[in-house]
């Protein structure tokens, strides 16, 4: 059990979570999507600016457990300056990593949360971001 909780808090969320990228409030933003866990009570707002179907700036502010703050933290670093298509692609790798046992990318930013998948209480604190993202995703394309 301890090796796997060394896997769930690894470097990368360690890091994430100590030292988010892109966390800051913009109210301005074009578009600002909600991010609640009820049962936990992890709180993001996810700032975007969409132009020409491409995200030109993203950020993030709110709290959470360490699992959910540097998965955000990751999402708002990876989807800076990619079209909503690249997003929506990047979105079901992150999907496969946490949600299946298909781990089919090399990122290590991305592998470090498919630990997630052993601790059924902390995969909603990975993915809780990500799902909002996704679900705006299928009504954008």
């Amino acid at each position: 059990m301890e090796q796997e909780l060394n896997e769930l808090y690894s470097p990368v969320i360690l890091d994430h979570n100590q030292y988010p990228r892109h966390y800051q409030k913009r109210p301005e933003a074009g578009l600002i999507l909600d991010a609640y866990n009820s049962l936990c009570g992890d709180k993001f707002k996810l700032y975007l600016d969409v132009q020409e179907d491409k995200v030109v700036e993203a950020s993030f502010s709110g709290y959470g457990c360490a699992v959910s703050k540097a998965a955000t933290s990751v999402l708002m670093e990876k989807i800076q300056g990619k079209s909503l298509e690249e997003v929506r692609n990047l979105v079901e790798g992150y999907f496969k990593v946490t949600k299946t046992d298909e781990e089919l990318t090399t990122d290590e930013e991305l592998l470090a949360f498919a630990a997630a998948k052993k601790f059924p209480g902390r995969l909603k604190c990975a993915v809780l971001s990500w799902e909002v993202l996704a679900e705006y995703l299928e009504e954008k394309i």
